[in-house]
């Protein structure tokens, strides 16, 4: 068979990488379009009729702002309101307020907010519990809460990187009234509509470990701002609530004060529209609404309920008092609150608004201005329909017909959507045509009325979860390609993992021939396979990808067992040898069984730290129950864990055995910022529920300082400081290494040296990676990461010893397993909302998208990345007496020996993994749960992807830079011995 060159490896691993990056990007861009919407702007036609051959009166839309005001009115029949003070109060959930399951809030809650409970139950206000749409973050939210539209998934992503929004929208359609316009709080809106304030003062949404100051710098201008009357809107977006979210989750100390001042806004807020009125300064209505809600741990970004629920609380609606529970119980979208501010303000609804008109708000209004505003929202619902339903198209339907519906008979509806919706309309159209002839007679009823408004809610609610539901149309050529791509690209990896495996069979079968039985096909690599299959299989459950940390726990456990079992087996083997060799050899077994246990022990204890996943979260688990001791048990903790994580690092560095004075140096390097960090947890560990000090986050960055200079010259230095052996020093150097590799192959490259550089820059890698961890995560996950380094060198310790008993490509691929089960054993999961956004700030004196987001990528793959890393010193720790080394073999011959399986493997494993998730994607498309629970597991397969290919690249960038340096001065070495007859 003909051997594969380290150069011919090297193309294919790099051209099927390039062709799954390409396939990749081709279906992320085909799958998750910018959701279409429809161009322009909504003008007086939106309060006529739609008709297939309607003429936008250009006349009209260019009137003056008073002048347009006017006739707005005009044509709806609806007195607006004068001014709107909008106040966001980020990431409040409206069970908050409202409480949850026909139950009033908690006695604490509703004593931290006294004065919106008084408004709530006298009357003067009307709550409502808005459920907002996934991904349940704040610029998505806003969109949605102005234009009444349900933006792209992948908005999750522009929430970093806010652009303008050119839709049509609430503030636009003010603008051209002449409205003026403040906003004071988050940023987003500044970014969302750049130009549109004439005043404002905006402050950075994401630096989450500030929960006063950025409230503060709000609440300032309240005084003055609410005593001025040259604005009409007042936009006041308050972060600091979600904030106390991020840091402390919803029962924060925090919490409390944090409700309470908000209350203290809304009564101050009040109170100044309550005096205005009186002073004759029109009608404002105070709409207090939440773009999302948050999980126990303050988190959002998923669809659970507790990220969903978020509040819409209208205050100064004039509606008669009435009990209660009627202004609490109700349940609408968040998109409702579009339309609905829309018509209470006189304005057109904005054009691609899915929205339906919120019960309860026009109480105050007439029986036929209520009428008037359903029909207006139902016109606004019907153009949007004709616009993406082709069915509905002014070529395949009567629409003329539908201004003027006569008769009065209701018919039944039934059909595909588009004759569904058109009949629905057209009964209202025909009830409410009845009502308006009745009422020149005044022969109308109260019966008459409410079915009129059911039969329009009939509609709008239809149409409205048509609209939102619809799958937007997906270039099926740039999906197939993109598919078809990663197919080829899993296919190459695939081919190039059995190509090397087939090639080291052959040749140690030649060198091993007496040991043949040793390479049969064993239970362990059966299961490694076996997994591939059980985790392609459960893809395409939504329940097993919510809970997909059950599969890796069990991978995990069961594949230990089986290690245990193949270790055993392999101990009668030994009994025929003497006595020397029996001890040897039952002493390498105890150390493997050794390692197999604390592997056992280690990933039981972690399985049980976080009880993760989405439907079983409130289940008891150790990080609750220390949770519940206090956080003087968690710092104590932490430190204990940061002085084991030391000294276990340290521990490792010493069985080097030589190099004693180069050992020293890069422990001592390491050393520093260790103690450091352990200052660090000492000083700052309990003041992480306040905003950070100056002096915390300078420490921080002297931290990553040092961290970086050290994990670089050691990368950088240590293959020029390592010394190189002498020949004299080969015969007992490495005593299982020459029995494969001849005499001159020692002589002339590096492979001890190489050996020796691979095992401390690996263990430079591990070292500043948990250093890192204990810093940015949370500290409750400091004895997780601490398992973990255990588990690595754990690894190490078999894998070093196992020998021929397992080929290398098993234990990579059980590296990446422990990797992947140690990602969900620190708490994260397939929903964003387990995202830790706090610690990504950590040592940020201000906001920047790239750095928060590097720091938010590497806190949530600690684990896969920890265990890639250690691939490094896997290489170097590894038996290599199965390695047949011929005497002609090059320095590429070498390279690929050593680095064919570490990057291969996880490549292919992933390859398996990415391509198969791509297809169950495509499959469920149309699935019910595609953008609440399949999407967001797409988008962690994608930076898994990203994961790998970082951690492939650090560790074939270490071999290769190590190799070639060491290579460069065996040779200039060889130079200048030949050259110097001593």
């Amino acid at each position: 068979m003909s051997s594969l060159t380290c150069t011919n490896l090297t193309l294919f691993t790099v051209a099927g990488i390039i062709i799954q990056t390409i396939g990749l990007s081709l279906f992320v861009y085909g799958f998750f379009p910018v959701k279409p919407a429809l161009s322009g702007v909504s003008g007086p036609e939106s309060f006529r009729a739609p008709t297939c051959n309607s003429v936008h009166n250009q006349s009209e839309r260019d009137l003056p702002p008073d002048q347009l005001k006017a006739l707005y009115e005009e044509l709806s029949g609806i007195p607006p309101f004068d001014r709107l003070v909008l106040m966001v109060i980020d990431g409040l959930p409206a069970e908050f307020v409202l409480g949850k399951d026909h139950q009033p809030p908690s006695k604490a809650l509703m004593e931290a907010m006294p004065y919106i409970q008084s408004l709530l139950a006298n009357g003067a206000a009307i709550g409502y519990h808005a459920k907002a749409a996934p991904p349940t973050v704040t610029m998505p939210r806003l969109k949605a809460i102005v234009s009444g539209a349900i933006g792209g998934f992948l908005d999750v992503a522009f929430n970093f990187n806010t652009q303008a929004l050119l839709d049509d929208n609430l503030l636009g359609q003010f603008l051209k009234f002449g409205w003026k316009m403040v906003m004071l709080g988050d940023e987003t809106w500044l970014k969302l509509f750049p130009g549109l304030f004439i005043r404002h003062d905006g402050v950075s949404s994401f630096f989450v470990k500030d929960t006063v100051q950025v409230d503060q710098n709000v609440s300032r201008h309240l005084v003055d701002e609410l005593s001025r009357d040259d604005w009409d809107l007042l936009i006041l977006h308050y972060l600091g609530l979600d904030h106390v979210g991020h840091i402390g989750g919803r029962n924060s100390i925090l919490m409390a004060p944090k409700l309470l001042e908000m209350d203290e806004v809304v009564k101050m807020i009040h109170t100044s529209i309550i005096m205005n009125q009186e002073n004759g300064q029109g009608q404002t209505l105070l709409v207090i609404v939440s773009d999302h809600g948050m999980t126990e741990n303050g988190n959002h970004g998923g669809s659970s309920y507790e990220e969903t629920d978020s509040l819409a609380l209208f205050v100064g609606l004039r509606n008669h008092v009435s009990d209660y529970a009627s202004h609490t119980l109700n349940t609408v979208s968040q998109v409702d609150i579009t339309p609905t501010l829309a018509l209470l303000f006189g304005v057109p609804i904005p054009k691609n608004n899915v929205g339906v008109l919120i019960s309860g708000t026009f109480e105050s209004f007439t029986d036929d201005q209520q009428l008037k505003a359903l029909e207006l929202n139902s016109w606004q619902l019907l153009r949007l329909l004709q616009a993406q339903l082709p069915g509905l198209s002014c070529e395949n339907s009567p629409c003329d017909s539908f201004s003027d519906v006569q008769g009065s008979r209701k018919s039944k509806c039934n059909g595909n959507i588009e004759i569904m919706v058109c009949c629905l309309y057209r009964n209202a159209a025909v009830l409410h045509n009845s009502w308006k002839s009745k009422d020149v007679s005044r022969s109308y009823s109260r019966e008459d009325y409410g079915s009129i408004v059911a039969a329009y809610y009939e509609f709008l609610k239809t149409a409205s979860e048509s609209l939102s539901r619809r799958v937007t149309d997906k270039p099926v050529n740039l999906l197939a390609f993109g598919v078809a791509a990663m197919l080829l690209s899993c296919l190459i990896l695939l081919c190039l993992i059995f190509h090397i495996c087939k090639e080291f069979y052959i040749r140690e079968k030649q060198l091993f021939d007496s040991i043949y039985s040793m390479y049969t096909w064993n239970l362990a690599e059966t299961f490694i396979l076996g997994i591939m299959l059980i985790l392609v299989i459960s893809m395409g459950s939504s329940s097993m990808v919510e809970e997909e940390q059950y599969i890796w726990h069990f991978v995990t456990s069961t594949l230990d067992l089986l290690l245990l079992r193949k270790t055993m087996q392999s101990l009668p083997a030994r009994r025929s040898q003497s006595s020397f060799r029996l001890y040897n050899g039952t002493k390498k077994i105890g150390f493997q069984m050794c390692s197999i246990f604390v592997l056992v022990i280690s990933g039981r204890t972690l399985r049980g730290w976080h009880q993760g996943g989405v439907n079983w979260t409130y289940l008891p688990d150790i990080s609750k129950w220390l949770e519940q001791a206090g956080s003087n048990y968690i710092k104590f903790i932490h430190l204990i864990s940061g002085l084991l994580m030391i000294s276990f690092c340290l521990f490792a560095l010493s069985l080097i055995g030589s190099r004693r004075k180069l050992v020293l140096v890069v422990g001592f390097s390491f050393l520093v910022p260790g103690l450091l960090v352990l200052q660090h947890i000492m000083l700052y560990q309990e003041n992480t529920l306040v905003s950070s000090s100056c002096s915390a986050t300078l420490w921080v960055q002297i931290i990553f300082a040092i961290l970086g200079i050290a994990t670089i010259g050691t990368f950088m230095a240590l293959p020029w400081l390592m010394p190189i052996c002498v020949s004299k020093r080969y015969s007992g150097h490495d005593s299982y290494m020459s029995t494969s590799v001849p005499i001159e192959i020692q002589k002339k490259y590096p492979l001890l040296e190489l050996k020796d550089t691979l095992f401390v820059t690996g263990w430079a890698y591990m070292f500043c990676w948990c250093l890192l961890q204990l810093l940015l995560q949370q500290p409750i996950n400091s004895v997780p990461i601490l398992l973990l380094l255990v588990q690595i060198f754990a690894i190490m310790i078999y894998s070093s010893y196992c020998g021929l008993h397992h080929k290398q490509w098993v234990e990579i691929a059980a590296l990446y397993y422990l990797g992947m089960a140690g990602h969900f054993a620190l708490g994260n999961s397939n929903t964003l909302a387990t995202i830790d956004v706090a610690g990504a700030f950590i040592g940020m004196s201000s906001y920047s998208t790239l750095l928060s987001g590097i720091l938010m990528f590497i806190i949530t793959y600690a684990s896969p990345i920890l265990f890639l890393l250690s691939m490094v010193m896997y290489i170097s720790v590894k038996d290599t007496s199965y390695l047949v080394i011929p005497q002609n073999a090059d320095s590429g011959h070498l390279l690929k020996i050593m680095l064919a399986f570490p990057c291969l493997v996880p490549l292919g494993v992933n390859s398996i993994l990415l391509t198969t998730y791509t297809i169950v994607l495509l499959l469920m498309r149309n699935h019910l749960f595609v953008w609440s629970v399949f999407s967001p597991k797409y988008l962690y397969v994608c930076a898994t992807t990203v994961c790998v290919y970082i951690g492939v690249s650090s560790v074939a960038g270490t071999m290769i830079y190590s190799y070639l340096v060491l290579a460069l001065r065996k040779r200039m070495q060889g130079s200048s011995s030949s050259i110097d007859p001593r």
